[in-house]
């Protein structure tokens, strides 16, 4: 009997030595399995249904001018004539070299020019003569088109036309502009309004506050 007993022990311990190995395999298993719990904490922190993940951050169009961008009244101060005054973007960089005065910000400008003129500008001397001239000063000009347009200050002559940038001194980077360029007149005097920026950017509502600011003094 005591042998007996002694077999039966010896063979009991061998059980639950295999069923403690076969436990400890199947539990490295499950802990690296995708249904393992901490698995599955680490995909809810991740962005589960109670943690969804944030969403991406919104960007505008480059060139895009803020819809919230204020704009200040222009008014010069000299040059050839200064009975004029036009709306800006505020805090736009600029630059003034006798009647040019132009305001910049990244990717887009507003160049203001003042001249004297003994005629008011018309689709045909645009046509005929800005055209050309545009031509031969912008990088890959296209799409010249001339036409007239109601304005606050009147009825003026529209030009718009594309054109590369000038290559960027820091990243060589050259843009596709969009350019429309505003003619008004009155008195021997021509002011010419010339607004830019790539083809790609929405900045219809912009250029038409600028526009429609213009107004004689």
């Amino acid at each position: 009997m005591a042998v007996h007993a002694r077999a039966t022990a010896v063979v009991g311990l061998a059980l639950v030595g295999t069923v403690s190995v076969g436990c400890s395999g199947s539990g490295s298993h499950a802990g690296s399995g995708p249904t393992s719990p901490a698995s599955g904490a680490g995909s809810a922190a991740r962005g589960g249904r109670n943690n969804p993940a944030p969403a991406p951050t919104e960007s505008n169009p480059p060139g895009d001018i803020p819809d919230n961008q204020a704009y200040v009244p222009y008014r010069p101060a000299g040059g050839t004539f200064t009975g004029f005054t036009v709306k800006v973007p505020e805090g736009w960089a600029r630059t003034v070299q006798k009647d040019i005065t132009v305001f910049t910000d990244k990717l887009n400008t507003v160049r203001i020019t003042a001249a004297t003129a003994s005629a008011a500008p018309s689709v045909g001397s645009v046509t005929n003569t800005v055209v050309p001239q545009l031509r031969s000063q912008v990088s890959k000009f296209a799409s010249p088109k001339v036409s007239e347009v109601n304005r606050h200050a009147g009825r003026i002559v529209l030009l718009t036309y594309q054109g590369d940038s000038a290559k960027d001194p820091v990243t060589g980077k050259v843009v596709r502009d969009a350019f429309e360029r505003y003619a008004f007149y009155r008195s021997g005097h021509e002011v010419d309004v010339t607004l830019s920026g790539p083809v790609n950017a929405d900045n219809v509502d912009p250029w038409k506050i600028i526009s429609d600011s213009f107004a004689w003094r």
